[in-house]
């Protein structure tokens, strides 16, 4: 064992702690080459590294300095955490790299002495040796003055410190001796975050227990959260902390809407984008995936309710958003909504990425696009490129066309198909469609005013299944599901059925019995009728925060099924629950409770909420000065609950047969009212 730096000829366990870490050092081989290109003379006399808390940025260091030994170089090594931030006390520690040509200082932890930059970059810095060598490591950006300058142009480099690649990770993971079966449990929670590698190596190889269903402790979450995050200035900071880390992109839009009204927001997000772990993207900011993950375990674990909370609060705005944003903004809120779920295994296994954009664009179909999608449909069968062209020529305005932003090539289209009625040419053309029409016709039919909707996509093979392209496809359905009015059945046409059905069933999406073939191929058709299930409920329901147990699989409860009923059993209902009016059994058993008329009304006891919609229907009539003789009929005879028709005319003073058409015209409105909400409910959303 080597006695270097031992005083009294004994060995150090300086020696041997540095040797240890020297052995687990792992990638980084841009960066040294870079160090090594200025140990060897180029122009190069300052390096400034930057990267979040836990990147990496210490052992680099480490290495430079055996690297620089090596070369015969002299080296000194600072801490920001023991130099006093003065020029005064920085100069004294490193006076010597002025004065040798062959000296390399490193300085570590720049960050707590970053007022210093200016001077450093002004007064000191200038000052060194051709052939000295500074290295400044922290944990945030230079200031942009040095690449303003265009003195400084060739003389620094900036290095970016960024996660370890996967195979470096996973070198990193073996070097400490995790066993096989932990390796791929660490590896997903840590990613290519060195200290969260580290730290997760260290606990789960010490855990006799561990399993391949390994997650990390609080004590490593806590301590991760230490070291990478430390302590937000406030409780504003924090909360504004735990939402950038829950959603896909952070703006301050968003903040605004779900931060207490007087949190200073355009503060908040000014100090989120200068976090070294936090990202500025074109479209918000997000942060470090290892620092999202711990944040997120950190709030359910230590205020599940707040989190609940927290989590609503960003559904509600997305939820609102989605209906009212320009067509072209569609996809990224329908993501933004997607990602509240990324932690679901079934969720996550059927998303190409979540930070990855624009490799596709999506844009609307014109007729010179006819060639390229009846190439691209004819891969999978000449009867398939049929029934596009078909559906190409009956609804052009239903197709999107999705183009590789490189190279701008056509690789998949989309088609909302919204059909009304049966037709015997959309049958013949097309067996999707076809057997689409027959489940919905077996089952519960279109009723008058309403359609349904197919959508048919043709991929280039090797985008189908999960891929980037497959993503703003589903955000695009998402879209039309939630922006369309009176759309009673959606069907979502799959080439893999038995390997998506569990991600579509989870989204409340039911294959139907029968799987269509075209052109020799089967197809899987998952089916949700918006009646049983309306939008709203729907969203709420896919939306809601993930239940932490390991077990779960994020598969949706079954909804209670709504009745759809036909206009006329919807008319004899309402004429039977007037007639009950003061019933509340009566009124609690009527098929009108199960529908989403009642079950959208504020009340959630349904013979209250149905008692309150006719009595509201027959009040509507009131101001109308047509429909007022009627008005007086309903309202003596089922609002006074008077006893028979016959003294309901006389306390009107109307002759029976009189008395009995105006009662008749009022019911009729009233079922008339009723069903329009019942098909329209009482706003609209514009139809895409």
């Amino acid at each position: 064992m080597s006695k270097q730096e031992s005083g009294q000829g004994l060995p150090l366990l300086r020696t041997r702690l540095h040797r240890a870490a020297a052995a687990t050092f792992v990638g980084r081989r841009q960066e040294l080459q870079t160090f090594r290109s200025a140990l060897e003379g180029d122009d190069v006399s300052v390096l400034y590294v930057h990267g979040p808390g836990g990147i990496g940025k210490s052992a680099l260091l480490r290495r430079f300095a055996d690297e620089a030994i090596a070369a015969g170089r002299t080296v000194v090594q600072l801490d920001g955490r023991t130099v006093n931030a003065t020029p005064e006390a920085f100069g004294a520690e490193a006076e010597v790299v002025l004065r040798d040509e062959h000296v390399v200082l490193l300085v570590d932890t720049f960050e707590l002495i970053q007022g210093l930059e200016g001077w450093l970059r002004e007064r000191f810095l200038p000052r060194l040796p051709v052939g000295a060598l500074v290295v400044l490591a922290g944990r945030n950006p230079p200031d942009i003055r040095w690449r303003a300058d265009p003195s400084w142009a060739g003389a620094l480099k900036v290095v970016q410190l960024g996660e370890l690649a996967a195979d470096e990770a996973r070198a990193l993971v073996d070097a400490r001796g995790v066993a096989d079966g932990l390796r791929e449990p660490l590896l997903s929670f840590a990613g290519g975050h060195p200290l969260a590698l580290s730290l997760g190596a260290a606990v789960a190889a010490g855990d006799e227990r561990a399993s391949s269903r390994w997650t990390p402790s609080q004590d490593v979450i806590g301590t991760l959260l230490d070291q990478l995050v430390g302590d937000p200035p406030t409780p504003a900071h924090q909360r504004a902390l735990e939402v950038c880390a829950h959603v896909h992109m952070t703006t301050e839009e968003l903040l605004r809407a779900v931060l207490p009204a007087d949190d200073d927001v355009r503060g908040l997000f000014s100090w989120l984008r200068r976090l070294p772990f936090v990202e500025v993207g074109t479209q918000g900011l997000h942060p470090h995936d290892v620092v999202r993950d711990l944040l997120e375990a950190d709030l359910r674990w230590r205020d599940p309710a707040g989190y609940v909370r927290m989590h609503e609060r960003i559904h509600t705005h997305f939820a609102e958003k989605i209906r009212t944003v320009p067509d072209a903004e569609v996809p990224a809120v329908a993501r933004a909504l997607v990602f509240l779920r990324r932690n679901d295994p079934v969720t996550a296994g059927f998303y190409s990425h979540w930070h990855g954009q624009g490799e596709v664009q999506e844009e609307a179909f014109v007729p010179g696009d006819v060639e390229g999608l009846l190439r691209v449909a004819a891969i999978e069968s000449e009867e398939s490129a049929e029934a596009a062209l078909f559906w190409a020529r009956r609804q052009p305005t239903a197709f999107r066309v999705y183009r590789l932003t490189r190279t701008g090539e056509p690789v998949a289209y989309l088609a909302w198909l919204r059909l009304q009625e049966p037709d015997e040419s959309e049958l013949d053309a097309d067996p999707i469609v076809a057997a689409a029409w027959a489940h919905v016709r077996a089952t519960t039919p279109l009723r008058a005013g309403e359609h349904m909707a197919v959508t048919r996509g043709w991929l280039l093979p090797s985008y189908r299944g999960v891929s980037p392209v497959m993503d703003l496809i589903q955000w695009r359905a998402m879209g039309y599901y939630l922006r369309s009015e009176r759309l009673a059945w959606t069907f979502f046409v799959r080439s893999d059925p038995d390997v998506s059905g569990d991600y579509h069933r989870q989204y409340d999406f039911i294959e139907i019995p029968e799987r269509p073939r075209v052109g020799g191929r089967t197809y899987g058709l998952f089916a949700h009728d918006w009646r049983k299930v309306p939008a709203q409920a729907w969203l709420e329901r896919v939306s809601r925060p993930p239940s932490p147990e390991p077990d779960d699989t994020g598969v949706l409860d079954p909804a209670p099924p709504l009745a759809v009923l036909t206009e006329t059993e919807f008319s004899e209902a309402v004429r039977e629950a007037l007639r009950r009016l003061s019933h509340p059994r009566a009124l609690a058993v009527n098929p009108l409770a199960r529908t989403r008329l009642v079950t959208g009304h504020p009340d959630p006891d349904p013979a209250s909420a149905l008692r309150d919609l006719l009595r509201q229907a027959i009040t509507n009539l009131k101001d109308d000065p047509s429909a007022h003789k009627s008005y007086q009929a309903l309202e003596m005879t089922f609002l006074r609950g008077t006893p028979t028709q016959l003294i309901a005319a006389e306390q009107l003073g109307l002759p029976f047969t009189t008395y009995r058409r105006h009662l008749t015209t009022g019911v009729e409105r009233v079922c008339a009212d009723l069903w329009h909400r019942e098909l329209h409910g009482t706003g609209g959303i514009t139809t895409p």
